[in-house]
């Protein structure tokens, strides 16, 4: 008996921090989505509203820099406050379109200061937060600009008869992060990435093969052109940015590694694959890595799924 699921890759450059622009871009590529017919969309990593590109373009190391101070000002006012409501119009899409989403986000939890944590929220198809992922460990630069993470978002979730889970960026790299998704039954992964098909082109096929699951990877886009006016430093930024920051490379892999969508740069797009569940059932006969193969009397993995926060707080 045929399992299928509609799923699309929505490729988009923000409209470059400014979150409300950025946002009513996403609302448009989901409603895209829904007219493809598409049951799951995803998007890049920090899309909401943009990765921040000029870190290492503007000597973002500096201590006490004005430049950078004023740059990560605009990014926290430009963030996503969760509880004030601001995904409400992505969930509504979400929901007039009966269609899931993984969104790449900034967001900014109040009761944790102006710290910013690189987000991957998974909406359903009702236009219900089912969990928000914070990225445990910022890569290299990033750790400038975002906080580490925690596992309270290392969730998998039921669409159809598959089970969907996500990580961000270089957390795609981290074998215990994957096993963590694994060992909740996740049979479809969601990788999320600022934008270079030099990240999607060999992972994306090593975690389908691994994991005997397929493997959504999708990408943001971003141009020197994309920077717009307005910005604290706006000359700066265009003098310092490359041509080309983000080029894409969003993708989609077989339980085999066989590509079904192949590495798509330079183009904003959403592109829609059918997937079969009987695909993975097939290819899990040899390797099914938290079935079968695995031992857990000889290894295991503890996670701690709690929301770090550096007060708890007692009323009686």
């Amino acid at each position: 008996m045929s399992a299928t699921l509609n799923i699309a890759i929505a490729q988009i450059s923000p409209v470059w921090l400014d979150f409300a622009a950025t946002r009513d871009k996403i609302v448009d590529s989901i409603d895209e989505a829904g007219r493809q017919d598409a049951q799951l969309v995803a998007f890049g990593e920090a899309l909401l509203p943009g990765y921040p590109f000029w870190v290492d373009r503007t000597d973002g190391a500096r201590f006490e820099s004005d430049v950078q101070k004023d740059l990560y000002a605009h990014y926290v006012e430009q963030s996503v406050l969760v509880d004030r409501g601001d995904l409400d119009p992505v969930c509504a899409a979400a929901a007039r379109n009966g269609t899931s989403v993984y969104l790449g986000m900034m967001e900014r939890d109040a009761r944790r200061g102006q710290s910013l944590y690189c987000t991957m929220a998974y909406i359903d198809a009702n236009g219900q937060i089912g969990s928000t992922h914070r990225k445990l460990v910022p890569t290299y630069e990033e750790r400038l600009v975002w906080a580490a993470g925690d596992g309270a978002g290392l969730r998998t979730h039921s669409l159809g008869d598959f089970t969907v889970g996500g990580l961000n960026c270089w957390e795609n790299w981290l074998p215990l992060a994957r096993a963590s998704l694994y060992g909740q039954g996740e049979d479809l992964h969601v990788a999320i990435w600022p934008g270079s098909r030099r990240n999607t082109d060999d992972i994306t096929r090593f975690i389908a093969r691994e994991a005997r699951s397929y493997v959504l990877s999708v990408s943001g886009l971003m141009r020197a052109t994309d920077i717009p006016d307005g910005l604290p430093h706006g000359d700066l930024l265009r003098e310092t940015a490359d041509d080309v920051m983000a080029d894409g490379g969003s993708c989609v892999a077989a339980p085999n590694g066989d590509w079904l969508i192949e590495p798509v740069s330079d183009i904003e797009c959403v592109r829609t694959v059918t997937i079969d569940h009987a695909t993975v059932r097939r290819e899990r006969q040899n390797l099914d890595v938290s079935g079968h193969y695995s031992r857990p009397d000889v290894t295991r993995l503890h996670v701690n799924r709690q929301r770090q926060s550096t007060v708890d707080l007692e009323d009686h």
